[in-house]
């Protein structure tokens, strides 16, 4: 029987990445986001319009991919939010960027839990972040939230242990997107991480190949 992935955040540039591969490799997909109308592959769900922030949209998302599908095997938690800010500024973001990137995946999990226990593998993956484990300037307020996925990532594993899931974590450096693109002109994105490059490792997170794996953070930093 076919996996069933859903992917929040899925209409990002890493979401469509993991999206595309995930289609490839033959699971089924759902695609999860606060953004809606996106165009999809035939056959994946597209659940839009969702504030993950708000726990109970988390779980009416989540409730309809079970009812499209009737499994959950793996939740990819892609969904979040940057900023670049001094600690010193006038509209300090610190609680902006915990609600996009620890409330999301702290919903969206709680959501999925149930569903993912029923699975002989069910798999949640984090995306974390390699900022947080040394933060430069005016990373504080990105850096702390990505350190909460950490701490979630790793408590989380803990605490289904004793179930068939596993939770585990990709720290990125920098991604190669067209915004980072536009933000570095002057930077070499052949040192950083290509989406399809961190979509093969969190796909591999995602799957029974990966079981004996739980609470990892696992640096995927290219050639920075």
């Amino acid at each position: 029987m076919q996996r069933t992935v859903a992917i929040t955040g899925g209409h990002g540039v890493l979401g469509r990445a993991v999206l595309e591969a995930a289609v490839k490799g033959g699971w089924q997909v759902a695609v999860i986001d606060h953004a809606s109308g996106h165009a999809v592959p035939d056959g994946v769900l597209e659940v839009g319009g969702v504030d993950l922030t708000d726990a109970g949209q988390a779980q009416k998302a989540v409730d309809a991919v079970i009812a499209r599908f009737g499994r959950l095997d793996a939740l990819l938690n892609i969904a979040g939010g940057f900023v670049w800010q001094t600690t010193d500024d006038a509209e300090p973001a610190w609680d902006r960027m915990h609600a996009l990137n620890v409330a999301t995946a702290v919903n969206a999990s709680r959501a999925a839990l149930d569903a993912l226990k029923a699975s002989p593998e069910g798999r949640i993956v984090n995306v974390g972040s390699a900022a947080a484990l040394k933060a430069g300037a005016g990373m504080g307020a990105y850096g702390a939230a990505k350190a909460g996925v950490h701490a979630l990532t790793q408590a989380l594993a803990e605490e289904l242990k004793t179930t068939t899931v596993t939770v585990n974590a990709v720290l990125p450096s920098i991604i190669d997107t067209p915004a980072n693109r536009k933000e570095m002109p002057d930077a070499d994105p052949a040192t950083w991480v290509a989406p399809a490059d961190l979509a093969a490792v969190i796909l591999f997170l995602a799957s029974p190949e990966s079981r004996a794996m739980t609470g990892a953070l696992v640096p995927v930093t290219g050639r920075v």
